[in-house]
């Protein structure tokens, strides 16, 4: 369901929130669908229930989720690719602007963003 990278300097309760965003945005997820339990996925990546527990609460604060007393989380009504298209644009909003600070033009950045074309690598 969700990958983990240990070397991340990301928290491990951010990439599963991140991962589960992106299954929802990219449909793997569908609204309506039931989440596992806090236990099951904890069980699932060998973590503690606490890391999935923080997960669970900061998609539902987003919106993503919503959970039913007795019967578990599930993917919330919600345009996701959306969401995570707005909060990944003020992400790189705040990394423009200091990137800005530094001294790097508009240019190199529109230059930077061209070599790349939309790939990872």
């Amino acid at each position: 369901m969700v990958n983990l990278n240990y070397r991340d300097s990301k928290p491990i309760y951010e990439q599963i929130r991140d991962g589960i965003i992106n299954l929802i945005a990219t449909g793997a997820l569908s609204p309506g669908d039931r989440l596992p339990s806090v236990r099951e996925l904890a069980s699932q990546l060998a973590i503690n229930p606490n890391t999935i527990q923080r997960a669970y609460r900061e998609l539902e604060l987003g919106g993503f989720i919503y959970s039913v007393t007795g019967k578990g989380s599930f993917v919330a009504e919600s345009d996701a690719a959306v969401k995570r298209t707005e909060a990944l644009l003020g992400q790189f909003d705040k990394t423009a602007n200091e990137l800005f600070r530094l001294g790097v033009t508009v240019e190199a950045l529109i230059e930077r963003l061209s070599k790349k074309g939309g790939n990872d690598t």
